[in-house]
């Protein structure tokens, strides 16, 4: 009798031990779900650049960092582009954009403004 109350002791002890454990470890998924929640944020990062445009039309526009020469930049114009202000050939503009792939998606295209000059003193 002694045996069987050790044994039933023993293996009772044996089945509550991992749910003792399970109780103290914190839980993984949650810890995993705050993550995965950041990593959509990074991958919507934007970003800003200006030059002179060197063309643009309904789904491209193409712009220089110089009006006489220099690197060009291509960034794809859609529906939700942003646009303010009269954007022609030879204007200095802001773009903020996105990467999509190995595309560069304009999600704002404003027309730069120069700084005004001070007036001259007398």
């Amino acid at each position: 009798m002694k045996k069987s109350r050790t044994a039933a002791l023993v293996l009772s002890a044996l089945l509550m031990a991992p749910a003792a454990f399970a109780a103290q470890t914190p839980a993984k998924p949650a810890a995993t779900a705050k993550k995965e929640a950041t990593k959509p944020a990074a991958a919507a990062a934007t970003h800003a650049t200006a030059g002179v445009v060197k063309s643009i039309d309904d789904s491209k526009l193409v712009i220089s960092k110089s009006a006489t020469k220099g690197p060009e930049t291509t960034f794809v114009v859609n529906s939700s582009t942003q646009k303010e202000g009269s954007i022609a050939a030879g204007t200095m503009v802001d773009v903020r954009y996105k990467t999509e792939g190995k595309e560069k998606v304009a999600t704002a295209i404003s027309v730069h403004e120069a700084k005004a000059k001070p007036a001259a003193k007398k």
